[in-house]
């Protein structure tokens, strides 16, 4: 009996030895299985840079591994004080579920405030989270009641690290409803490991792409604004800033004052050629926005299937001849002022998209897909009668409400002529520096001509006349003007009573005097003693007539 049980002790131990070696042989194979897993997962997201592909690797391992159902990343925010989703895999039969879903998982979530994220984050292994257990906390995040709703209520989580610092977490629902074995939870350790590097290198790596976009995006402006701006120096150079001292000027620089400072829309309203891109431009550089760009779009002079493009922009072959990709008006001037010269030319539909605009303050280039926020104060303009308009119909009324918050009415040159002695030695100056003559002025004649005319094109009409004038003078004063003559003027035969003022008749009988007197004003025989006027009162007069000196031959 005793040899028997001998016998019996050392097969037992020989099996013993055997089964130990085939479980250390297991082992062995199992880990070197793991090593080879994570070897190849490795290999497969090293080269990842985006997250759709990470989201197929990882989608199909969790899946085959684990049999996951549902899974998300989260990632902490680069403000260091919130977590959002990085990626997120829950599909929800009900469609109106699956979009409330949606909903709060692109919310941002507080740190500090939520105790889920705080146990995940304290754990460096898989942590079986049972959303139940937090029912009674107060101030719950709200995803925790949606995951609860829609069945998600028992999550294995693992907390994603890199060198120690948290830098997100993964978190998954399965069909089996146990937990997992160690072997699985060394795998999952070694795949959240081989995760962390690969979120926060796609993290990065979108940090970059999103720099060098911005980086493009701010060239692109530049190059713009620069092709602008040289358009813009060929027109500056060829206008002027306000002249004049009129009631009427003066009333029109004190509202200029009164609304640059704020950020008011502004309609600008008056007859052609009076000057209202000049009232647009004095606005736009007395206010915070006169370092940045103030973009003038002429909705008159743009076609109307190519207004949209023109002020919105649009991407590359969004319609027949769209090349390249372009950005319109607006986000040219974002930061800055648009100018909307004859607005009152625009079509009703485009009116309709201007409008909206204007309300959301966001704009859609043509065939894109996003919309893009922009900060740009209006400045419109026009010579219609922008109430007749809404009367017939041409005109919306939203808009025009929209855009006359800040009117400004700019009076035509007849309704100003004791300006037009002071615009006319402007332009003399200007215009004769540009053809290098030495002309300074005109005579009185010329001068109570100019006053006289009624001047449709105002001071347009004003600049091109002296322009015209100034390269037909031979001598140093311009002694004739070529006015337009009415349709209904009176035949040369016919005799002519004009009404003048006090002021064109003195004007013209001190003129008369210092020819007599060889433009002589003090002395015996001198322009003063004639008159009977002390020679300070004479001086006085010819200032306040505007009568030079040199203006007498």
């Amino acid at each position: 009996m005793v040899p028997k049980l001998e016998l019996f002790k050392s097969i037992c131990a020989q099996l013993g030895i055997t089964a130990s070696n085939i479980l250390s042989r297991d082992e062995l194979e199992r880990r070197e299985k793991e090593q080879s897993f994570l070897l190849s997962l490795s290999n497969e997201i090293a080269l990842l840079t985006n997250r759709d592909d990470l989201f197929k690797v990882v989608n199909s391992k969790l899946k085959e591994l684990f049999a996951v159902t549902n899974f998300g990343i989260i990632k902490i925010d680069e403000d260091g004080k919130t977590h959002s989703a990085f990626m997120i895999d829950v599909q929800l039969p009900d469609l109106s579920k699956q979009s409330a879903f949606d909903k709060i998982a692109a919310r941002k979530y507080d740190l500090e405030t939520d105790p889920c994220f705080k146990l995940i984050m304290e754990n460096d292994g898989p942590v079986s989270l049972d959303l139940n257990d937090f029912e009674n906390v107060s101030d719950l995040p709200a995803y925790v009641s949606v995951f609860l709703d829609f069945n998600l209520s028992k999550l294995i989580c693992v907390a994603l690290k890199i060198g120690g610092k948290p830098i997100g977490a993964i978190f998954m629902s399965q069909n089996r409803k146990r937990p997992l074995f160690e072997a699985e939870e060394n795998v999952l350790k070694g795949i959240c490991s081989q995760l962390s590097v690969a979120v926060s290198n796609i993290l990065a790596n979108e940090k970059v792409l999103y720099q060098l976009s911005e980086i493009n995006k701010y060239k692109l402006q530049l190059e713009n604004e620069k092709v602008y701006l040289q358009e813009e120096i060929k027109t500056i150079s060829n206008s002027t800033d306000f002249t004049g001292s009129s009631p009427e000027i003066k009333k029109v620089l004190r509202l200029i004052d009164t609304v640059s400072e704020s950020d008011s829309t502004v309609l600008i309203l008056g007859e052609t050629g009076t000057g209202k891109e000049l009232v647009a431009r004095a606005i736009h550089n007395g206010s915070p926005r006169k370092n940045k760009l103030m973009v003038k779009v002429n909705c008159a002079a743009l076609p109307s299937n190519l207004i949209e493009s023109e002020l919105f922009g649009h991407e590359r072959g969004s319609f027949t001849g769209a090349h390249d990709r372009r950005i319109g008006k607006f986000e040219l001037a974002h930061g800055g002022t648009l100018f909307l010269d004859e607005v009152g030319e625009l079509p009703l539909e485009m009116q309709a998209k201007l409008l909206r605009v204007l309300q959301e303050k966001e704009i859609e280039r043509i065939g894109g897909k996003t919309t893009i926020r922009v900060n740009v104060r209006i400045i419109a303009a026009t010579n219609r009668d922008l109430e007749k308009e809404l009367e017939a119909g041409r005109f919306r009324s939203d808009l025009f409400y929209r855009l006359n918050i800040f009117p400004i009415s700019v009076p035509p040159l007849r309704a100003r002529s004791e300006d037009i002695p002071q615009l006319t030695n402007y332009f003399i100056s200007k215009f004769a520096k540009k053809v290098g003559k030495n002309l300074q002025a005109t005579t009185n004649n010329v001068m109570l001509e100019l006053k006289r005319y009624s001047w449709p094109g105002n001071v347009r009409e004003l600049e091109h006349l002296i322009e015209r004038s100034v390269l037909l003078e031979t001598g140093e004063v311009i002694r004739q003007v070529h006015l337009p003559t009415p349709k209904n003027a009176v035949r040369e035969d016919e005799s002519i009573f004009r009404l003048i003022t006090i002021d064109e008749n003195e004007r013209q009988h001190i003129f008369d005097i210092l020819t007599y007197c060889n433009g002589r004003i003090t002395g015996a025989g001198g322009a003063a003693e004639i008159l009977n006027i002390p020679p300070s009162t004479l001086h006085s007069k010819m200032k306040r007539l505007g009568i030079v000196r040199k203006h007498v031959k």
